[in-house]
Protein backbone atom coordinates (compact mmCIF):
# COMPACT_ATOMS: atom_id res chain seq x y z
CA UNK A 1 0.00 0.00 0.00
CA UNK A 2 1.34 3.36 -1.21
CA UNK A 3 1.45 5.99 1.76
CA UNK A 4 1.43 9.27 0.78
CA UNK A 5 2.40 13.18 1.87
CA UNK A 6 0.55 15.57 -0.11
CA UNK A 7 1.48 19.23 -0.42
CA UNK A 8 -0.17 21.89 -1.93
CA UNK A 9 1.56 24.99 -2.84
CA UNK A 10 -0.76 27.71 -3.21
CA UNK A 11 -1.09 31.46 -3.21
CA UNK A 12 -1.79 33.44 0.05
CA UNK A 13 -4.52 35.11 -1.43
CA UNK A 14 -6.42 31.83 -1.66
CA UNK A 15 -9.21 31.32 0.69
CA UNK A 16 -9.01 28.31 3.08
CA UNK A 17 -12.32 26.89 1.25
CA UNK A 18 -10.33 26.49 -1.97
CA UNK A 19 -7.63 25.28 -0.39
CA UNK A 20 -9.67 22.42 1.26
CA UNK A 21 -11.49 21.53 -2.05
CA UNK A 22 -7.87 21.22 -3.61
CA UNK A 23 -6.79 18.96 -1.28
CA UNK A 24 -9.74 16.73 -1.58
CA UNK A 25 -9.52 16.65 -4.84
CA UNK A 26 -6.05 15.28 -4.84
CA UNK A 27 -6.83 13.45 -2.01
CA UNK A 28 -9.92 11.58 -4.47
CA UNK A 29 -6.97 10.87 -7.17
CA UNK A 30 -4.73 9.29 -4.24
CA UNK A 31 -7.66 6.91 -3.88
CA UNK A 32 -8.14 6.30 -6.85
CA UNK A 33 -4.61 5.10 -7.68
CA UNK A 34 -4.80 2.85 -4.63
CA UNK A 35 -3.04 4.69 -1.93
CA UNK A 36 -3.71 6.18 1.25
CA UNK A 37 -3.19 10.00 1.71
CA UNK A 38 -1.35 9.80 5.93
CA UNK A 39 -0.54 13.54 5.79
CA UNK A 40 -1.80 16.65 3.41
CA UNK A 41 0.03 19.73 3.76
CA UNK A 42 -0.77 23.68 2.55
CA UNK A 43 2.38 25.88 1.57
CA UNK A 44 1.25 29.63 0.80
CA UNK A 45 4.16 31.25 -1.50
CA UNK A 46 3.90 34.09 -3.54
CA UNK A 47 6.54 32.32 -6.08
CA UNK A 48 6.90 28.88 -6.28
CA UNK A 49 11.25 27.72 -5.58
CA UNK A 50 12.86 27.95 -8.19
CA UNK A 51 15.21 24.82 -7.62
CA UNK A 52 12.40 22.53 -5.21
CA UNK A 53 9.51 24.73 -5.42
CA UNK A 54 8.37 23.65 -2.31
CA UNK A 55 11.76 25.29 -0.94
CA UNK A 56 14.72 23.76 0.98
CA UNK A 57 12.98 24.50 4.62
CA UNK A 58 9.64 22.66 3.68
CA UNK A 59 12.07 19.92 2.46
CA UNK A 60 13.81 19.43 5.36
CA UNK A 61 10.48 19.30 7.10
CA UNK A 62 8.72 16.82 4.90
CA UNK A 63 11.65 14.45 5.03
CA UNK A 64 11.50 14.22 8.61
CA UNK A 65 7.64 13.45 8.35
CA UNK A 66 8.02 11.05 5.92
CA UNK A 67 10.95 9.53 7.87
CA UNK A 68 8.84 9.15 11.14
CA UNK A 69 5.34 8.02 9.35
CA UNK A 70 6.42 5.35 6.96
CA UNK A 71 5.36 7.40 3.72
CA UNK A 72 6.86 6.47 0.23
CA UNK A 73 5.22 8.82 -2.00
CA UNK A 74 5.44 12.58 -1.78
CA UNK A 75 2.81 14.46 -4.09
CA UNK A 76 2.81 17.81 -4.70
CA UNK A 77 -0.49 19.21 -5.94
CA UNK A 78 1.06 21.62 -8.98
CA UNK A 79 2.61 20.87 -12.15
CA UNK A 80 6.50 21.40 -11.53
CA UNK A 81 9.36 21.85 -14.07
CA UNK A 82 11.20 19.27 -14.87
CA UNK A 83 14.23 20.25 -13.18
CA UNK A 84 12.64 21.04 -10.01
CA UNK A 85 11.32 17.19 -9.93
CA UNK A 86 14.68 15.68 -10.19
CA UNK A 87 16.00 18.11 -7.41
CA UNK A 88 13.21 17.40 -4.81
CA UNK A 89 14.10 13.08 -5.79
CA UNK A 90 17.71 14.37 -5.40
CA UNK A 91 16.57 15.93 -1.71
CA UNK A 92 14.64 12.76 -0.73
CA UNK A 93 17.12 10.21 -2.09
CA UNK A 94 19.38 11.36 0.62
CA UNK A 95 17.32 10.25 3.13
CA UNK A 96 15.73 7.19 1.72
CA UNK A 97 16.21 5.86 -1.54
CA UNK A 98 12.28 4.51 -1.07
CA UNK A 99 10.45 8.16 -0.95
CA UNK A 100 9.31 8.83 -4.59
CA UNK A 101 8.25 12.35 -5.08
CA UNK A 102 5.57 12.85 -8.03
CA UNK A 103 3.86 15.91 -8.97
CA UNK A 104 -0.05 16.29 -9.90
CA UNK A 105 0.69 14.90 -13.73
CA UNK A 106 2.48 12.23 -12.42
CA UNK A 107 -0.58 11.33 -10.25
CA UNK A 108 -2.50 11.45 -13.28
CA UNK A 109 -0.49 9.71 -15.51
CA UNK A 110 0.09 6.63 -12.66
CA UNK A 111 -4.19 6.13 -12.96
CA UNK A 112 -4.35 6.25 -16.53
CA UNK A 113 -1.43 3.65 -16.77
CA UNK A 114 -3.55 1.90 -14.20
CA UNK A 115 -7.09 1.86 -16.05
CA UNK A 116 -6.16 1.52 -19.89
CA UNK A 117 -6.85 -1.45 -21.17
CA UNK A 118 -6.51 -1.05 -24.71
CA UNK A 119 -3.32 -1.01 -26.85
CA UNK A 120 -4.71 2.80 -27.86
CA UNK A 121 -4.71 3.56 -24.61
CA UNK A 122 -1.66 2.01 -23.76
CA UNK A 123 -0.01 4.01 -26.15
CA UNK A 124 -1.31 6.93 -25.92
CA UNK A 125 -0.26 7.37 -22.02
CA UNK A 126 2.73 6.11 -22.68
CA UNK A 127 3.37 8.86 -25.47
CA UNK A 128 1.73 11.64 -22.58
CA UNK A 129 4.40 9.95 -20.10
CA UNK A 130 7.49 10.75 -22.43
CA UNK A 131 6.31 14.58 -23.10
CA UNK A 132 5.67 14.67 -19.26
CA UNK A 133 8.55 12.75 -17.72
CA UNK A 134 11.27 12.87 -20.88
CA UNK A 135 12.76 15.85 -20.15
CA UNK A 136 13.35 15.19 -16.54
CA UNK A 137 17.16 13.60 -17.93
CA UNK A 138 19.32 16.30 -16.00
CA UNK A 139 20.51 13.18 -14.00
CA UNK A 140 20.89 10.95 -16.45
CA UNK A 141 24.08 12.44 -17.87
CA UNK A 142 25.98 12.17 -14.66
CA UNK A 143 25.09 8.60 -13.85
CA UNK A 144 26.06 7.81 -17.49
CA UNK A 145 29.74 9.78 -17.00
CA UNK A 146 29.73 7.91 -13.66
CA UNK A 147 29.62 4.37 -14.94
CA UNK A 148 32.63 5.10 -17.51
CA UNK A 149 34.71 7.23 -15.50
CA UNK A 150 34.07 10.63 -14.47
CA UNK A 151 37.61 10.80 -13.76
CA UNK A 152 40.01 12.51 -16.63
CA UNK A 153 36.31 13.36 -18.74
CA UNK A 154 35.59 16.34 -20.40
CA UNK A 155 33.07 18.62 -18.40
CA UNK A 156 30.56 18.45 -21.72
CA UNK A 157 30.44 14.57 -21.60
CA UNK A 158 27.43 14.74 -19.51
CA UNK A 159 25.72 17.23 -21.86
CA UNK A 160 26.86 14.87 -24.57
CA UNK A 161 24.73 11.75 -22.74
CA UNK A 162 22.00 13.85 -22.20
CA UNK A 163 21.10 14.65 -25.86
CA UNK A 164 21.71 11.11 -26.26
CA UNK A 165 18.58 10.35 -24.39
CA UNK A 166 17.23 13.36 -25.81
CA UNK A 167 17.58 11.82 -29.23
CA UNK A 168 16.42 8.08 -27.70
CA UNK A 169 12.73 9.85 -26.40
CA UNK A 170 12.49 11.72 -29.53
CA UNK A 171 12.35 8.26 -31.51
CA UNK A 172 9.71 6.62 -28.86
CA UNK A 173 8.02 9.33 -29.16
CA UNK A 174 7.75 9.49 -32.87
CA UNK A 175 7.33 5.71 -32.88
CA UNK A 176 4.43 5.72 -30.89
CA UNK A 177 2.79 8.58 -32.92
CA UNK A 178 2.89 6.77 -35.96
CA UNK A 179 0.96 3.56 -33.88
CA UNK A 180 -1.50 5.67 -32.97
CA UNK A 181 -1.63 7.79 -36.42
CA UNK A 182 -2.47 3.82 -37.28
CA UNK A 183 -5.67 3.55 -34.75
CA UNK A 184 -6.64 7.47 -35.91
CA UNK A 185 -6.33 6.16 -39.70
CA UNK A 186 -8.95 3.65 -38.38
CA UNK A 187 -11.16 5.61 -36.44
CA UNK A 188 -11.51 8.17 -39.48
CA UNK A 189 -12.68 5.62 -41.30
CA UNK A 190 -15.58 4.24 -39.00
CA UNK A 191 -16.35 8.29 -38.90
CA UNK A 192 -16.61 8.25 -42.86
CA UNK A 193 -18.83 5.00 -43.11
CA UNK A 194 -20.95 6.63 -40.68
CA UNK A 195 -21.44 10.18 -42.48
CA UNK A 196 -21.77 8.21 -45.63
CA UNK A 197 -24.56 6.07 -43.87
CA UNK A 198 -25.77 9.72 -42.06
CA UNK A 199 -25.44 8.43 -38.98
CA UNK A 200 -25.50 11.05 -36.42
CA UNK A 201 -23.63 11.25 -33.26
CA UNK A 202 -23.48 13.18 -29.70
CA UNK A 203 -20.33 13.03 -27.72
CA UNK A 204 -21.01 13.05 -23.91
CA UNK A 205 -17.76 15.56 -22.12
CA UNK A 206 -17.70 16.46 -18.52
CA UNK A 207 -15.61 16.83 -15.51
CA UNK A 208 -14.37 13.36 -14.20
CA UNK A 209 -17.15 11.75 -12.45
CA UNK A 210 -19.88 13.79 -13.67
CA UNK A 211 -21.74 10.57 -14.51
CA UNK A 212 -21.12 10.43 -18.48
CA UNK A 213 -20.77 6.23 -18.34
CA UNK A 214 -23.84 6.17 -16.45
CA UNK A 215 -25.87 8.47 -18.83
CA UNK A 216 -24.37 6.55 -21.41
CA UNK A 217 -25.67 3.17 -20.26
CA UNK A 218 -28.81 4.95 -19.41
CA UNK A 219 -29.09 6.16 -22.95
CA UNK A 220 -28.57 2.70 -24.74
CA UNK A 221 -27.88 0.08 -22.65
CA UNK A 222 -24.44 -0.23 -23.66
CA UNK A 223 -23.36 -1.56 -19.92
CA UNK A 224 -19.89 0.36 -19.69
CA UNK A 225 -17.84 0.39 -16.37
CA UNK A 226 -19.61 2.53 -13.77
CA UNK A 227 -17.85 3.95 -10.43
CA UNK A 228 -17.94 6.74 -7.69
CA UNK A 229 -14.06 7.64 -8.47
CA UNK A 230 -12.33 9.70 -10.88
CA UNK A 231 -10.63 8.34 -14.27
CA UNK A 232 -12.77 4.82 -13.39
CA UNK A 233 -12.30 4.35 -17.41
CA UNK A 234 -10.44 6.39 -20.33
CA UNK A 235 -10.80 4.96 -23.89
CA UNK A 236 -13.90 6.26 -26.04
CA UNK A 237 -17.37 3.69 -25.72
CA UNK A 238 -19.77 4.28 -28.31
CA UNK A 239 -23.64 3.05 -27.89
CA UNK A 240 -26.65 2.97 -29.76
CA UNK A 241 -29.69 5.22 -29.02
CA UNK A 242 -32.60 4.25 -30.70
CA UNK A 243 -35.33 7.37 -31.47
CA UNK A 244 -38.66 6.23 -32.53
CA UNK A 245 -40.76 8.26 -34.85
CA UNK A 246 -42.87 10.73 -33.46
CA UNK A 247 -45.46 9.00 -35.55
CA UNK A 248 -45.09 5.38 -37.04
CA UNK A 249 -47.56 5.79 -39.75
CA UNK A 250 -46.96 8.88 -42.53
CA UNK A 251 -49.01 9.30 -45.71
CA UNK A 252 -49.97 6.05 -45.80
CA UNK A 253 -46.50 4.30 -45.22
CA UNK A 254 -44.59 3.19 -41.87
CA UNK A 255 -41.95 5.49 -40.24
CA UNK A 256 -39.07 4.00 -39.19
CA UNK A 257 -36.84 4.98 -35.92
CA UNK A 258 -33.57 6.94 -36.27
CA UNK A 259 -30.41 5.72 -34.62
CA UNK A 260 -28.30 8.08 -32.56
CA UNK A 261 -24.43 7.33 -31.67
CA UNK A 262 -23.55 8.35 -28.43
CA UNK A 263 -19.49 8.40 -27.58
CA UNK A 264 -18.11 8.55 -24.28
CA UNK A 265 -14.86 8.80 -23.47
CA UNK A 266 -12.11 10.59 -20.77
CA UNK A 267 -13.48 12.77 -18.33
CA UNK A 268 -11.71 15.76 -17.33
CA UNK A 269 -9.73 17.70 -15.01
CA UNK A 270 -8.43 21.23 -13.97
CA UNK A 271 -4.57 21.91 -14.62
CA UNK A 272 -4.21 19.44 -17.11
CA UNK A 273 -1.01 20.13 -19.28
CA UNK A 274 -1.79 21.01 -23.07
CA UNK A 275 0.78 18.45 -23.86
CA UNK A 276 -1.34 15.32 -22.05
CA UNK A 277 -4.41 17.30 -24.08
CA UNK A 278 -2.60 16.42 -27.31
CA UNK A 279 -1.95 12.63 -26.43
CA UNK A 280 -5.33 11.71 -26.05
CA UNK A 281 -6.15 13.75 -29.56
CA UNK A 282 -7.18 10.16 -31.34
CA UNK A 283 -9.68 9.62 -28.11
CA UNK A 284 -11.04 12.74 -28.42
CA UNK A 285 -11.49 12.75 -31.85
CA UNK A 286 -15.12 11.25 -31.59
CA UNK A 287 -15.93 14.10 -29.48
CA UNK A 288 -14.10 16.45 -31.96
CA UNK A 289 -16.28 15.58 -34.84
CA UNK A 290 -19.80 14.82 -33.20
CA UNK A 291 -23.07 16.57 -34.28
CA UNK A 292 -23.87 17.45 -30.69
CA UNK A 293 -21.82 17.84 -27.66
CA UNK A 294 -23.88 17.20 -24.54
CA UNK A 295 -21.91 18.38 -21.13
CA UNK A 296 -22.71 16.50 -18.23
CA UNK A 297 -22.40 18.55 -15.23
CA UNK A 298 -22.90 17.12 -11.24
CA UNK A 299 -25.74 19.32 -10.16
CA UNK A 300 -24.44 18.14 -6.54
CA UNK A 301 -20.94 20.10 -6.46
CA UNK A 302 -20.46 23.01 -4.55
CA UNK A 303 -17.82 23.60 -7.31
CA UNK A 304 -20.04 23.60 -10.20
CA UNK A 305 -19.11 26.63 -12.08
CA UNK A 306 -15.76 26.41 -11.77
CA UNK A 307 -15.60 22.87 -13.41
CA UNK A 308 -18.01 23.99 -15.94
CA UNK A 309 -15.21 26.44 -16.60
CA UNK A 310 -12.20 23.70 -16.53
CA UNK A 311 -14.83 21.33 -19.23
CA UNK A 312 -15.17 24.83 -21.46
CA UNK A 313 -11.66 25.94 -21.28
CA UNK A 314 -10.53 22.53 -22.62
CA UNK A 315 -13.28 22.50 -25.47
CA UNK A 316 -11.93 25.50 -26.71
CA UNK A 317 -8.36 24.05 -26.96
CA UNK A 318 -9.82 21.25 -28.95
CA UNK A 319 -11.65 23.98 -31.12
CA UNK A 320 -15.21 23.04 -30.33
CA UNK A 321 -16.18 26.55 -29.09
CA UNK A 322 -19.23 27.05 -31.26
CA UNK A 323 -20.43 23.20 -31.38
CA UNK A 324 -24.07 22.71 -30.38
CA UNK A 325 -23.85 21.83 -26.99
CA UNK A 326 -26.56 21.03 -24.42
CA UNK A 327 -25.50 21.76 -20.51
CA UNK A 328 -27.20 18.09 -18.58
CA UNK A 329 -27.09 18.42 -15.10
CA UNK A 330 -27.09 15.13 -13.88
CA UNK A 331 -28.09 13.75 -10.19
CA UNK A 332 -31.35 15.64 -9.75
CA UNK A 333 -32.14 12.61 -7.59
CA UNK A 334 -29.69 13.49 -4.90
CA UNK A 335 -30.70 17.07 -4.43
CA UNK A 336 -32.93 18.37 -1.72
CA UNK A 337 -36.79 18.30 -3.66
CA UNK A 338 -37.30 21.74 -2.20
CA UNK A 339 -34.96 23.11 -5.09
CA UNK A 340 -38.07 23.03 -7.63
CA UNK A 341 -37.27 22.75 -11.29
CA UNK A 342 -39.53 24.44 -13.74
CA UNK A 343 -42.30 22.43 -15.84
CA UNK A 344 -40.76 23.79 -18.66
CA UNK A 345 -37.21 22.12 -18.43
CA UNK A 346 -39.17 18.59 -16.97
CA UNK A 347 -42.03 17.79 -19.20
CA UNK A 348 -41.36 16.08 -22.53
CA UNK A 349 -43.98 15.65 -25.54
CA UNK A 350 -45.37 12.55 -26.44
CA UNK A 351 -48.31 10.12 -24.41
CA UNK A 352 -45.21 8.02 -22.97
CA UNK A 353 -43.16 10.70 -22.10
CA UNK A 354 -46.09 12.61 -20.83
CA UNK A 355 -47.49 9.22 -18.49
CA UNK A 356 -43.84 9.17 -17.29
CA UNK A 357 -43.81 12.94 -16.50
CA UNK A 358 -47.18 12.41 -14.11
CA UNK A 359 -45.44 10.25 -12.58
CA UNK A 360 -42.07 12.09 -12.07
CA UNK A 361 -44.38 15.22 -10.91
CA UNK A 362 -45.99 12.73 -8.56
CA UNK A 363 -42.66 12.03 -6.62
CA UNK A 364 -42.05 15.46 -6.76
CA UNK A 365 -44.88 16.52 -4.83
CA UNK A 366 -43.81 14.15 -1.65
CA UNK A 367 -41.02 14.87 0.43
CA UNK A 368 -39.18 11.53 1.16
CA UNK A 369 -38.93 11.61 5.53
CA UNK A 370 -37.84 8.02 6.64
CA UNK A 371 -38.96 9.04 10.24
CA UNK A 372 -42.51 10.04 9.16
CA UNK A 373 -43.53 6.83 7.00
CA UNK A 374 -45.83 7.99 4.48
CA UNK A 375 -49.74 7.06 5.35
CA UNK A 376 -52.46 5.53 2.88
CA UNK A 377 -51.59 3.68 -0.86
CA UNK A 378 -49.27 5.07 -2.93
CA UNK A 379 -49.09 4.55 -6.02
CA UNK A 380 -47.32 1.89 -7.88
CA UNK A 381 -44.07 3.10 -9.74
CA UNK A 382 -40.43 2.99 -9.91
CA UNK A 383 -40.28 5.62 -6.84
CA UNK A 384 -42.36 3.86 -4.46
CA UNK A 385 -39.89 1.67 -3.04
CA UNK A 386 -37.46 5.32 -2.30
CA UNK A 387 -40.43 6.73 -0.73
CA UNK A 388 -41.34 4.11 1.31
CA UNK A 389 -37.86 3.91 2.59
CA UNK A 390 -37.20 0.23 1.51
CA UNK A 391 -33.32 0.79 0.71
CA UNK A 392 -30.73 -0.52 3.52
CA UNK A 393 -29.92 1.59 6.64
CA UNK A 394 -25.96 2.42 4.89
CA UNK A 395 -28.15 3.32 1.70
CA UNK A 396 -31.13 5.31 3.74
CA UNK A 397 -28.50 6.97 5.59
CA UNK A 398 -26.09 8.20 2.33
CA UNK A 399 -29.35 9.33 1.06
CA UNK A 400 -30.42 12.01 3.81
CA UNK A 401 -26.92 12.72 3.90
CA UNK A 402 -26.91 13.85 0.61
CA UNK A 403 -30.23 15.67 0.73
CA UNK A 404 -29.10 17.69 4.15
CA UNK A 405 -26.09 18.55 1.91
CA UNK A 406 -27.75 19.81 -1.61
CA UNK A 407 -29.03 22.84 0.05
CA UNK A 408 -26.75 25.28 -1.82
CA UNK A 409 -28.35 23.30 -5.28
CA UNK A 410 -30.34 26.37 -7.27
CA UNK A 411 -31.91 25.27 -10.55
CA UNK A 412 -32.93 28.40 -11.22
CA UNK A 413 -29.58 30.43 -11.15
CA UNK A 414 -28.48 27.73 -13.24
CA UNK A 415 -31.40 28.14 -15.67
CA UNK A 416 -30.51 31.95 -15.73
CA UNK A 417 -26.80 31.68 -15.82
CA UNK A 418 -26.26 28.87 -18.33
CA UNK A 419 -29.74 29.38 -20.54
CA UNK A 420 -28.20 29.61 -23.78
CA UNK A 421 -27.18 25.71 -23.47
CA UNK A 422 -30.68 24.59 -23.08
CA UNK A 423 -30.49 23.21 -19.87
CA UNK A 424 -31.51 19.80 -19.05
CA UNK A 425 -31.74 17.93 -15.48
CA UNK A 426 -31.63 14.50 -15.03
CA UNK A 427 -30.83 11.55 -13.09
CA UNK A 428 -28.63 9.13 -15.36
CA UNK A 429 -28.60 5.80 -12.93
CA UNK A 430 -32.53 6.81 -11.76
CA UNK A 431 -33.36 7.51 -15.51
CA UNK A 432 -35.40 10.73 -14.66
CA UNK A 433 -36.50 13.40 -17.30
CA UNK A 434 -34.27 11.25 -20.23
CA UNK A 435 -37.59 11.82 -22.36
CA UNK A 436 -36.79 15.64 -22.55
CA UNK A 437 -33.16 14.86 -23.01
CA UNK A 438 -34.35 12.02 -25.74
CA UNK A 439 -36.31 15.12 -27.64
CA UNK A 440 -33.13 17.33 -27.70
CA UNK A 441 -30.96 14.46 -29.57
CA UNK A 442 -34.16 14.02 -31.29
CA UNK A 443 -33.38 17.46 -33.18
CA UNK A 444 -30.33 16.25 -34.71
CA UNK A 445 -31.22 12.81 -35.82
Amino acid sequence: MNKAILIDVIDPKTSKEEAQKRLEEIESLVKTYGGIVIEKVIQKRSLPDYETYIGKGKVTELKEHAEAMGANLIIVNNILKPRQIFTLQEKFDEKSEKIVVWDRVDLILKIFSKHATSTEAKLQIELASIRHMGPRIFGLGKDLMQQTGGIGQRSGQGETNIELMKRHLKKQEIAIQKKLDHYDTIGEGHRKSRQRKNLKTVALVGYTNAGKSALLNALTNKGAYVANKLFATLQTRIGTLYISPENHHENGKYVHGKEVLISDTIGFIRDLPPSLIQAFTSTLKETIEANLILHVIDITDRDIDKKIKVVEEILDQLGLHDKPKIYVFNKIDLIDHQAKIPKKHWHAHGHAAAQKTAEEHHYESLTFNPDQPIPGMLKAGRYTSHLLGWRTKEQQAKKLALYKGTSHVKPARLLKKYGEFNPIFIAAEEKLNLQKLIEEIRKIA
